[in-house]
């Protein structure tokens, strides 16, 4: 590969045209759509709605607010647009903002420019130093977004008025490239004038002088979407100036819900124990985010987020872990009992609609007893375990824990081969799913009616 060019006299001897970042993202994206390249891989479940929007946004060269609840990709979208930008671009080297070697908007570089001439040395930038992102908050000021006089400089004899008194921000120090600016409804109204002055006059009022900086910016921003249109917190020009309004959304399927949760959890190595989840444990906590996100008991102001998802399957393969090594087997799959576990992963997460008598814990044990059910009534027809229902009425009990062993399951069912055939039904090969398909089945037979379940002395009886 030859060498890239390392002043400003070799990039204009090589050709060398630059573009402005909405006409690189635009180029770029063309590009990834010929080759049928996906736009974000690994988001999943935006295929038909939101991706075609942002294709969109991005052709038309428009500004983009993101509008959705929390865990909805969207701040996660914001940088995987990087990808978009080129490989590297050149900037004038020691310039804070990024100057383009051949139209410098800042006046040391336009200066230092007149007095080097084509000796003027240059950097490349790798389009990963090109983005830049705040979490807005009440107390951002216009120094943090934009800039402020800087008092040494004016201690070494500069006036106030002159642009190369300030330093700069963090919109400033992204220019030529992307700006995120999460959460946009909690910017202090000042201070969206002034990122409004930016993207739209491309000048800038610091301490009551104006400088004029023509920026070269693409702007993301994300809000909840109560914020943004109820509370009347973003100033109407601002509004305007973002070009598409967004609105994304949770996974509208179980299945989508499922491979993002296999996808975002956090793996390990799980020293030779061989951990394998039975499908129906995953639409159960698939199922149980779905139910949350319609219940209402729980606040859908501010959303459940698909966090919740991964980090209770998370802990659910955790539970069958913890089990599997304090009873020395190999195999590791979760199973009905093991759900308790997720309490303390979906709380904090939700947001009980009132503060009654319902606590979060027994409002979320209800849900888990309908995601159950409902996942067993998809895998089961009504009347096709009626045999096992009978052996149970002849005197059959089977007791449950989610600390027993599984070959303490294969000794109690072994005499039911109605049991068995259900097991097997549901993709049971080893003890370990044989007892976590033991145990659906039991459970789903209770919830549906046709079984009693009994506590004592920390293990569940079910019975006729």
């Amino acid at each position: 590969m030859a060498a890239r060019p390392r002043t400003v006299g070799e990039l204009a001897a090589s050709g060398y045209v630059p573009r402005p970042v909405k006409q690189e993202l635009r180029d770029n994206l063309i590009a990834r759509l010929r080759r049928g390249e996906p736009l974000f891989p690994g988001i999943i479940g935006y295929e038909e709605t939101v991706i075609p929007q942002i294709e969109n946004a991005l052709l038309s060269g428009q500004d983009i607010v993101f509008l959705g609840e929390r865990g909805q990709a969207k701040t996660r979208m914001a940088r995987l647009l990087v990808g978009l930008l080129d490989e590297a671009v050149p900037a004038l080297a020691g310039c804070e903002i990024n100057d383009d070697p051949a139209a410098p908007i800042c006046g040391a570089c336009r200066a230092r420019l007149a007095a080097e001439g084509d000796r003027t040395p240059i950097v490349w930038l790798a389009r990963d130093r090109r983005y830049g992102e705040k979490l807005a908050t009440p107390d951002i000021t216009i120094a943090d977004l934009i800039g402020e006089v800087d008092p040494i400089k004016v201690a070494e004899g500069r006036y106030l008025a002159d642009e190369l008194t300030i330093h700069y921000g963090l919109l400033p120090r992204t220019n030529r490239g992307i700006f995120a600016l999460n959460e946009l409804p909690d910017l202090a109204e000042r201070i969206q004038v002034g990122l409004l002055n930016i993207m739209e006059e491309r000048d800038v009022q610091i301490r009551g002088y104006k400088v004029r900086l023509p920026l070269d910016l693409f702007v993301v921003a994300s809000a909840n979407p109560e914020d943004y249109t109820n509370r009347g917190r973003i100033i109407t020009p601002l509004k305007d100036r973002f070009g598409s309004q967004i609105r994304t959304h949770y996974p509208r399927r179980p299945g989508d819900e499922i491979a993002i949760m296999e996808a975002e959890h956090t793996r390990f190595a799980t020293d030779g124990l061989r951990v394998a989840c039975p499908d129906y444990m995953r639409e159960v906590v698939a199922e149980l985010t779905h139910l949350a996100r319609r219940s209402s008991e729980i606040s859908q102001r501010s959303g459940v987020s698909v966090r919740v998802s991964i980090c209770n399957y998370e802990n659910l393969l955790s539970s069958a872990l913890k089990r599997a090594i304090r009873t020395g087997e190999r195999d590791v799959a979760p199973r009905v009992s093991d759900l308790g576990a997720i309490v303390a992963s979906t709380s904090g997460k939700i947001e009980l609609e009132t503060l009654g008598d319902a606590s979060e814990e027994k409002v979320l044990g209800k849900l888990v007893q309908k995601a159950v059910l409902t996942v067993f009534s998809r895998r089961f027809a009504a009347g096709e375990l009626d045999a096992v229902v009978a052996a149970f009425q002849d005197g059959l009990r089977v007791e449950v824990s989610d600390t027993m062993a599984s070959a303490e399951y294969a000794r109690q069912v072994a005499a039911v081969p109605a049991l068995a055939t259900a097991a097997g039904k549901l993709g049971a090969g080893d003890p370990a799913s044989a007892a976590a398909a033991v145990e659906f089945v039991l459970e789903g037979l209770h919830l549906s009616r046709k079984l009693n379940k009994d506590a004592e002395g920390g293990r569940l009886r079910y019975r006729s």
